[in-house]
């Protein structure tokens, strides 16, 4: 089910998909945080659908905010081989220091947690990357969205 919530102007666009980060600073005495502040922090959404509300200013995005519809969105990730199985659980193999490596976004990505479950809902296959540095045996798969 889609909730309705404010983001900038410049992401207001379907499939676009962000993890929601919290309050800022400057939300501070904004007369639209109820609207604005609605999701879950640390959470991935995707945007589903933008409504034609106008814009609206805002103290964080400088082209101000406009009205959209998300959805919580499933996220990519590595976890070791032995237990990426679609409909299992499984956690995050662990902090990665390689963040110039092509599987980095997937070993800490953004949206999931280090030491939480995660419902395993699509197997992808192989990782980007040729070799692991940490010598780890890792699959990509898709962990199944959270309610948001």
């Amino acid at each position: 089910m889609a909730t309705v919530t404010l983001i900038g102007e410049r992401l207001a666009e379907v499939g676009t998909e962000f993890v929601y980060g919290g309050e800022a600073d400057a939300c501070e005495g904004c007369p639209y945080r109820e609207q604005c502040l609605n999701l879950a922090e640390g959470r991935r959404f995707r945007v589903t659908g933008v409504r034609d509300s106008g814009t609206l200013e805002c103290a964080v995005h400088d082209t101000g905010v406009t009205a959209v519809e998300v959805e919580p969105a499933p996220v990519l990730a590595n976890v070791p081989s032995t237990v990426a199985y679609a409909g299992s659980k499984a956690e995050l193999a662990g902090p990665c220091p390689h963040t110039e490596c092509p599987s980095h976004e997937f070993c800490d990505p953004a949206g999931a947690d280090f030491g939480t479950d995660y419902q395993i809902t699509e197997v992808a296959g192989d990782p980007p990357h040729d070799h692991c540095m940490l010598e780890r045996d890792l699959t990509l798969v898709e962990f199944a969205a959270e309610d948001g």
